[in-house]
Parts: structure tokens; C-alpha cells; sequence
């Protein structure tokens, strides 16, 4: 059993005890957090798929702890403009457990 669910803006395909990396959210680690936009279940070859939610459907997780992604190098040059301008950034994140499905 899966679901396709919208996390912080973005979808994902989640089954149950899997992990996840999604954008940062504001929960506590080992908290309960319930995600209700479930976009399709897939129940075992029953695929119900929702207009533009399902109905009744729910996603279950565990925040498990808050984490900061690899580096990644901005660098800008204009060639013969003497332009060089190099920045870094780094994405937070949150690892969460998905706990259950609900359809």
C-alpha cells in the first residue's frame, strides 16, 4: 500500500515505515504529525484517486529529527568582466517515519 501525498508543497510517494526527507517543518522531533492532502491511495492494485483530494484519507508520521543538506556552490562570472561572485547554501530539512495510511 502507498499514497502520493503533498508535503510542505511537494509530493511524495510514502509507504508505511519508510523514511522521508521533506522541507523543514515547524514540529518538534518525536512528534505526531498528520498529513491530510492525499493525493492517491493505492490499496493492494485499488487505486483511488482524489478530485483533487481523496476523501477521508489521512498520512501518519513520526518527526524524527531536523538536519541541514550537503553544500551546494553558487558561482556566478561575467568572462573578461572581471565579475566572480561565489556563495554556498545549505537546505534544511526533516527526516520523518511514516507511521500509516489511512484511506
Amino acid at each position: 500500500m502507498y499514497a502520493i501525498v503533498e508535503i510542505a508543497g511537494q509530493q511524495f510517494k510514502v509507504e508505511n515505515s519508510r523514511k522521508v526527507y521533506v522541507h523543514r517543518l515547524p514540529n518538534e522531533e518525536g512528534s505526531e504529525v498528520t498529513f491530510d492532502k492525499v493525493l492517491l491511495i493505492d490499496n493492494e492494485g485499488v487505486i483511488t484517486v482524489g478530485t483533487p483530494i481523496v476523501e477521508g484519507a489521512k498520512v501518519n508520521a513520526t518527526v524524527l529529527s531536523h538536519l541541514k543538506g550537503e553544500k551546494v556552490i553558487v558561482f556566478k562570472k561575467n568572462r573578461r568582466k572581471g565579475y566572480r561572485k561565489k556563495n554556498g547554501h545549505r537546505q534544511f530539512f526533516t527526516q520523518i517515519q511514516i507511521s500509516e495510511i489511512v484511506a
